[in-house]
């Protein structure tokens, strides 16, 4: 089984040495991995010439955000397995593939996830939230469950046959997306209870108040395109959230 892992970037030459590194280091041989530029002039680009091996593969040209540059990743993939880490992220450990690779032997499953924690952005060992999403089960998206987007590994036929990314969202594409497929599509998942991924603080979404609001919108705006729910939804999404700040190990 070949696994693709995506990596969206533009300007993160602060970063990407820990995103490329943690790949480079799993355990897990059959692996490519998409580095999809948006025409980086930080540095970026010196970065990834200098850290590539023969699983790297690199397209620099503009686009029209994350989430296009997602969806012109995913499209240069060419494995069985497609999952995403993005630039200021890092796989917590080095058997993270292999244990998807192994979920995966089964071949009813269409999509592996697990923990994830969000560190410091000044000490990665500082763990400020941990989510812990546990086994999917359809009564919980309509309490705004979702796994954590960035520890999500899918078949590639999930994407063929329930779409990528939609771009008119500008905050809220993974949740619309994942709505789609764990709701609509009804994908049969398995859980991996272990810290995938850690994640850098300071992400897009909340960014400021007005990136907090437009999240919001976009969010219901999913749930109710993909028939899960509506206010009360947003309402459990946001409050789900809170437990994650308490419990961190």
């Amino acid at each position: 089984m070949k696994i693709s892992v995506v990596t969206a970037v533009w300007n993160r030459a602060t970063t990407l040495s820990d995103a490329i590194s943690s790949v480079q280091r799993q355990s897990y041989a059959n692996v490519e991995h998409i580095i999809q530029d948006g025409g980086s002039t930080d540095g970026t680009l010196d970065i990834v010439s200098r850290m590539a091996n023969d699983q790297t593969c690199l397209v620099s040209e503009p686009d029209g955000g994350i989430y296009d540059a997602i969806n012109r990743g995913i499209t240069r993939t060419t494995g069985d397995v497609v999952g995403l880490l993005h630039s200021d992220d890092f796989f917590a450990h080095d058997d993270v593939l292999t244990n998807v690779a192994r979920a995966f032997d089964d071949p009813s499953v269409q999509a592996v996830f697990g923990d994830l924690d969000y560190v410091a952005a000044d000490d990665t060992d500082r763990v400020i939230r941990h989510w812990r999403p546990g086994e999917f089960s359809r009564g919980k998206l309509a309490r705004g469950w979702m796994p954590p987007h960035p520890t999500l590994y899918l078949r590639r036929s999930v994407f063929e046959t329930y779409g990528m990314y939609d771009t008119s969202f500008r905050i809220a594409a993974d949740y619309d997306a994942i709505l789609r497929y764990f709701g609509l599509g009804g994908v049969t998942s398995a859980y991996l209870p272990e810290v995938m991924v850690k994640m850098r603080m300071g992400g897009v979404s909340n960014a400021s108040l007005k990136h907090i609001l437009r999240k919001s919108r976009e969010d219901l705006t999913a749930l109710r395109r993909n028939q899960v729910g509506g206010v009360g939804a947003l309402a459990w999404k946001n409050l789900s959230k809170l437990g994650q700040f308490i419990q961190k190990g």
